[in-house]
């Protein structure tokens, strides 16, 4: 006797995921313009950290677009052939994203050290006139994602890169006064070091945390022992065995399992209420709430002549 819920968000679930469109849309809008900026002052000026900074921020405006085609697509309702919708997009999205700001913080890297040896002479006033608007541009676009930064992986994803374009705009910007009063041009070449630094370790952890889902991890925050010592706690339930956890997408957990009970149990008609239970101990007693819960119920018969090799953790 298997039961929970449907294996696919419902209309209500698709109508729950925040709709951030108009958000990225000018969040994208501003941080391509400090491309066109930023190219135009690199290419001006020669600086190294501008020029990085710019495809930092390529990077950067790419990444809204791909989180802005995402939120659209996860506003779509599942179908029989895509049961959860367009959901988890929006994790793929977040990864995208990270990898492409690994490739930033390389490049720079890499550039960096042969700027070093061999340092250009850069125009420290330009440097800071198109910092400046570069700065200016990134603030008024964290102001737009600020307040729904947490409402998933991509807008997280998002307001990471758009804080972390600030951050190596202000390098910029402290180089630039730097080479202007010190007429020292390795300023140029050091920012684009903490470019790379600044970059480096935060797109690590973003893709850490979607690989987790996309290998289908258990939810952060949820203690699966403890869930089986639970349901091992209720009456009538002799064993749990297949239990699995994992995040579809943001807000998405799931959660099966195979739950012995006694055979009295399905004679009497008890059954029923005992997965009614199991779904409201899974959906309240736990810290990750999980709504989308499957059961399978079954007999001590039937579990003893389940396979040897079948997977029980």
């Amino acid at each position: 006797m298997g039961a929970g819920h449907d294996h696919g968000p419902s209309a209500e679930d698709v109508a729950k995921a925040p709709d951030v469109r108009n958000r990225l849309a000018i969040a994208f809008s501003l941080i391509f313009s400090i491309v066109v900026a930023q190219g135009i002052g690199a290419w001006l000026s020669g600086s190294l950290a501008l020029l990085t900074d710019m495809v930092h921020s390529l990077t950067d405006s790419m990444g809204l677009l791909v989180a802005l085609v995402a939120a659209i697509l996860m506003l779509r309702q599942p179908n029989d052939k895509r049961t959860w919708g367009y959901r988890r997009i929006e994790v793929i999205a977040a990864l995208i994203q990270a990898l492409l700001l690994f490739g930033v913080g390389i490049y720079a890297l890499i550039e960096g050290v042969d700027r070093w040896q061999n340092p250009p002479e850069v125009d420290g006033q330009q440097v800071l006139i198109f910092g400046l608007i570069g700065l200016t541009l990134n603030v008024a676009a964290m102001l737009v994602l600020a307040s729904r930064r947490g409402a998933n992986f991509n807008m997280k994803a998002a307001f990471l890169e758009v804080t972390m374009d600030a951050l190596t705009t202000l390098a910029v910007i402290a180089s630039a006064i730097i080479m202007m009063t010190t007429g020292y041009q390795r300023a140029d070449t050091l920012a684009a070091f903490v470019i790379a630094v600044l970059i480096l370790p935060r797109a690590a952890l973003l893709v850490r945390d979607t690989v987790k889902v996309l290998m289908e991890f258990t939810p952060e925050g949820l203690d699966l022992e403890k869930v089986r010592e639970h349901i091992l706690e209720q009456p009538h339930v002799l064993d749990v065995h297949d239990l699995h956890a994992s995040t579809v997408a943001t807000g998405l957990p799931t959660l099966s399992a195979h739950v012995v009970i006694e055979d009295r149990c399905f004679e009497s008609g008890h059954a029923p209420e005992i997965l009614a239970t199991l779904q409201e101990c899974v959906a309240e007693h736990f810290d990750v709430t999980i709504h989308h819960a499957t059961f399978q119920l079954e007999t001590q018969r039937h579990h003893a002549q389940e396979p040897d090799g079948a997977f029980h953790p």
